[in-house]
């Protein structure tokens, strides 16, 4: 059985369990670097390789605001520029390391037709990276005035 899509004051309405596509994340040292600088997190593990490894990790490795601004911008892309986040609950799992890929997953638990409720997932090589649920709304679109008609 197909599911029906409704109509709410914002358009058509998923389904609970619709997938989002998929949005593939080249992991880079430069987003790595840039999205610690962007959030400020000088943390020396997010752009110094020889102090990560001295601190037992391979190599530099994403931090948690610039997978959370991942996360964030896959929904918003999905449901578009009106769309608002309201909520980003995320948990970090296995590192995202320079050279990897993020794969970002999500499906749709809920949509009353204002509010969504996004489960998500980021995976790379080694496993889930970040899961987490972000709830998003969607303003309703203005109503327009309506004008008098010509010659009244």
């Amino acid at each position: 059985m197909t599911p029906t899509t409704a109509t709410g004051p914002t358009g058509p309405v998923p389904p609970a369990g619709t997938q989002l596509p998929p949005l593939t994340v080249p992991v880079t040292r430069t987003l790595i670097v840039a999205g610690a600088l962007a959030s400020r997190d000088y943390q020396d593990v997010h752009h110094d390789a020889e102090r990560a490894k001295e601190k037992g990790s391979p190599d530099i490795f994403m931090n948690i605001l610039t997978t959370n601004g991942l996360v964030g911008r896959y929904v918003t892309d999905y449901f578009g520029d009106r769309a608002v986040l309201r909520k980003v609950a995320i948990r970090l799992g296995v590192p995202n390391y320079p050279g990897d890929t993020m794969v970002l997953s999500g499906t749709i638990g809920a949509f009353d037709g204002t509010t969504a409720e996004v489960r998500v997932v980021g995976a790379n090589s080694l496993g889930n990276h970040v899961t987490g649920t972000v709830t998003v709304t969607l303003p309703t679109l203005p109503t327009l005035p309506t004008l008098p008609e010509a010659g009244a």
